[in-house]
């Protein structure tokens, strides 16, 4: 993911407070992680639907805007597999298609980054590209 393209994601103000980190970035493709806290867990002690989805949607963020155009989403769901409870958790988004409307799938994954990891949460979503990628990495 060039500068250009990473700020989109870099910029997200809410993801950053939540504790989301940026592993990799290919196009139409991420992988973001957050380390489970204790301010991520709901009052039965897993953690809550908010903070999974907020993974999710920031990961497909930034596979979405990996190949430079300005890109949001117009529809987005999650189903939420097994309870989550860290230590860490793991999102991977792939484009299933990649277009002026695009679709993208993000598997949750708790465990750590050795194999381990079992499947919390499946999201889906649905892109729409504002921008096409213009000369010098600015929207336009």
């Amino acid at each position: 993911m060039n500068q250009a393209d990473a700020s989109i994601v870099q910029r997200d103000q809410f993801a950053r407070f939540v504790g989301v980190e940026i592993i990799e970035v290919k196009p139409g493709w991420a992988r973001l992680k957050l380390p489970v806290k204790p301010h991520h867990l709901n009052g039965i002690g897993i953690v809550q639907g908010g903070a999974l989805f907020t993974l999710a949607d920031t990961a497909f963020a930034a596979a979405c805007n990996s190949r430079g155009a300005t890109t949001v989403a117009i529809h987005a769901d999650i189903s939420f597999v097994k309870a989550a409870h860290g230590p860490v958790l793991w999102a991977e988004a792939t484009d299933i298609k990649d277009a002026k409307v695009g679709v993208y799938e993000v598997k949750i994954f708790e465990g750590d980054d050795h194999g381990g990891q079992e499947l919390v949460a499946a999201f889906h979503g649905v892109s729409y590209q504002l921008h096409k990628k213009s000369l010098g990495g600015s929207r336009g």
